[in-house]
């Protein structure tokens, strides 16, 4: 790993408290990266819960497990609403929303990477045959085309988009390693301040034009990651021959 000295400071930060600083508040939306439990931004998520900011809307793929992730703000109460796709793994988000104490807008997958591209896209809104004729697509627009009926939704945009990253250098562009690569790309693109939490940091030049997944001009800052934990969600083994005879 490079020692930040030896490089160029650009938009590095020191502590994920730095690269936030002046860019929380009550009441924003945030972005937060990852699939399940993999290339989420932990570092970040522990900054935003140091921070105290609460009433967030969360846009993100799952809400975390309890205890880990955006878990530990379901925790703390700092979230009003998650904007999510899949939820299953988190018992206290269940709790919440099932008491009334946590609002939640259910996206099919699919739907919800589109909303993010499209909103970094500057596309307001699109149509799409997911959810059609079901709660997904009640009290929102449903026009036909050609034979099929399609679900209007719209493009997502958030004030801070946290992202974790394998690699970046000075200038923020990013390089995303296997299914880290999931989330973390379209919402680099979709906020108004975006922060990488990354592993490595290396030199400018160091990183091959090709090989970049994210432009350093989509990123304002980069931090790198305290904690490197490679949690696993669900272990599944197949059964040993000698326990099934």
């Amino acid at each position: 790993m490079c020692q930040l000295g030896e490089i160029r400071v650009g938009k590095i930060s020191s502590t994920a408290e730095e690269a936030l600083a002046g860019k929380l508040r009550n009441g924003m939306t945030i972005m937060s990266g990852g699939f399940g439990l993999c290339g989420i931004p932990t570092t970040l998520i522990e900054a935003i819960r140091l921070s105290g900011v609460n009433d967030l809307t969360v846009i993100s793929n799952n809400a975390g497990v309890d205890g880990y992730g955006l878990g530990i703000l379901l925790e703390s109460r700092q979230v009003r609403k998650m904007i999510s796709s899949y939820v299953g793994e988190n018992k206290l988000f269940a709790e919440l929303y099932l008491t009334g104490k946590l609002e939640l807008e259910f996206n099919p997958q699919g739907t919800l990477a589109e909303r993010i591209r499209a909103g970094g896209a500057g596309i307001p809104a699109f149509y799409t045959k997911t959810g059609v004729g079901t709660l997904v697509a009640e009290e929102k627009e449903v026009r036909r085309f050609g034979d099929d009926e399609y679900v209007l939704e719209t493009g997502l945009v958030a004030d801070v988009a946290i992202v974790h990253a394998w690699k970046a250098d000075p200038e923020g562009n990013l390089i995303y390693r296997k299914t880290a690569r999931n989330f973390n790309p379209v919402m680099a693109t979709a906020a108004r301040y975006t922060v990488a939490e990354v592993e490595e940091i290396v030199p400018l030049g160091a990183i091959d034009p090709d090989h970049i997944h994210t432009p350093g001009i989509f990123v304002k800052k980069i931090v790198l990651s305290e904690n490197h934990e490679k949690r696993i969600e669900q272990r599944t083994v197949r059964t040993k021959l000698s326990e099934v005879a």
